[in-house]
């Protein structure tokens, strides 16, 4: 029997879930119904569903019709890919109402909203499914087999950069994620699919987080004292942002067009703000350093506004050491094919043992966005589960896990001292 989806937030991740159901999962699924604060979003939407994927127009209901839509079209499943603050409210009013939840990282932004959905879980007896799709990349895959297998012994320290560069990581500073309000920051927002690795990597979870950090490059502060002078709010209709690499214009891609700059008019949302304006609330340089319940360390680092995009991870235990080396394409949320986001450039896993000669490991070559891991992900999720001896399917508890890290690292951030993560939340 075919389970029926709604999908509340039809922004820029929400295709990825609505086109697979429409093309590829038509035997398993049935989309029923999009719910957004946006009619002209909803719309554009609807749109592609027909045009696009040949799938016929489904029912629209506004926010404030959310209840109303779940009553009315009894889904099996609602996928969340709303504005991160507002992911617990719709979680939680799911769950209450009868549905499983499936939805986007991160969970939610900060501890009481945490505490809230893992009360709901409990009270509810529902499932929450959180879509790390980096789990399922065949070489972070691979990493887990590798430490799981004993090839490098007990794993003690772990030393991970991750790269945004001057495309990707600038969009966080053109966007709604700018306001740490809606996405808890990079540390949660985007980090969170970092620390979710190193929980899946190390079998383990996190103790004690303490972080340092701020807003270093972007920013108008910080553009000033560069010696720039020339601003504007957005670039849309900007002659200053005229020739500005940072500056995205709307106008010029069809579907950002239609996604955003034609829906304004509804909500004001603006997607194409300066990163060198004033308002931007989240840091783009931040280091953190984590003890795990295994006794294994994390030192880790992300900056926004790099030269590259990907990530270098580093493992050290009792038998060797594993090195990796992951490059990734670069991309602008919504702003092209779905397969290109985090599609990979260059990737390499070498194992050094204490004693023995160094060696490449083969990886099997992924087909898809996030490093071959979305295909992968979204057969989990929509088509028929088959046995995972690695547990990729991420619940709530591994939702928590991931962005208590962030969580408590914002904490850290603003206290200077280290904060432990048992003291956050209950389960």
């Amino acid at each position: 029997m075919k389970k029926r989806y709604v999908l509340i937030g039809t922004g820029g991740r929400a295709e990825f879930f609505y086109g697979a159901l429409a093309r590829d999962f038509k035997e398993t699924g049935e989309l029923v119904a999009f719910c957004d604060i946006n009619e002209t979003r909803m719309n554009y939407a609807n749109r592609l569903l027909m045009e696009k994927y040949e799938h016929p127009a489904i029912n629209t209901y506004m926010s404030d019709q959310f209840e109303e839509m779940i009553k009315k079209e009894k889904p099996d499943f609602a996928i969340v890919t709303t504005v991160d603050r507002t992911h617990h409210t719709y979680i939680i009013k799911a769950l209450e109402l009868g549905c499983n939840v499936i939805t986007e990282k991160p969970m939610t932004v900060d501890a009481e909203k945490c505490q809230e959905i893992i009360d709901a879980v409990n009270r509810t007896g529902k499932e929450v499914r959180v879509t790390f799709n980096y789990r399922y990349a065949p070489h972070n895959t691979k990493i887990r087999e590798l430490i799981k297998d004993g090839v490098i012994g007990d794993v003690f320290s772990v030393n991970f950069e991750w790269a945004l560069n001057t495309r990707h990581g600038a969009d966080y500073f053109r966007r709604w994620h700018r306001d740490k309000r809606n996405s808890g920051g990079l540390l949660v927002h985007k980090s969170t699919h970092h620390f979710d690795l190193v929980n899946f990597w190390l079998g383990s979870e996190p103790q004690k987080v303490y972080a340092n950090g701020g807003l270093r490059f972007y920013g108008k502060e910080n553009a000033e004292s560069r010696g720039v002078t020339k601003f504007y709010q957005r670039a849309h209709g900007s002659e200053n942002a005229s020739g500005d690499p940072f500056a995205i214009q709307l106008e010029e891609n069809d579907h950002l067009k239609a996604m955003y700059l034609d829906a304004e008019k509804e909500d004001g949302y603006q997607r194409d703000q300066s990163v060198f304006g004033d308002g931007i609330s989240i840091e783009d340089t931040l280091g953190v350093m984590v003890t795990y319940k295994n006794k294994a360390i994390l030192t880790y680092s992300l900056n926004a506004y790099l030269p590259w995009e990907g990530f270098i991870v580093s493992f050290n235990g009792s038998k060797g050491r594993i090195e990796v080396k992951v490059r990734e394409r670069s991309y602008i949320n919504a702003g092209g094919e779905k397969s290109k986001e985090g599609a990979l450039k260059e990737k390499s896993i070498q194992v050094l043992p204490m004693f023995g000669k160094p060696y490449e490991v083969e990886i099997v070559q992924g087909i898809g966005g996030h490093g071959g891991g979305d295909p992968i992900l979204l057969q989990d999720i929509f088509g028929t589960p088959t046995e995972d001896e690695f547990h990729r399917a991420a619940s709530h508890v591994d939702g928590a896990m991931s962005i208590l890290t962030g969580i408590a690292g914002n904490i850290s951030l603003q206290t200077g001292q280290a904060v432990e993560v048992d003291d956050l939340i209950t389960f």
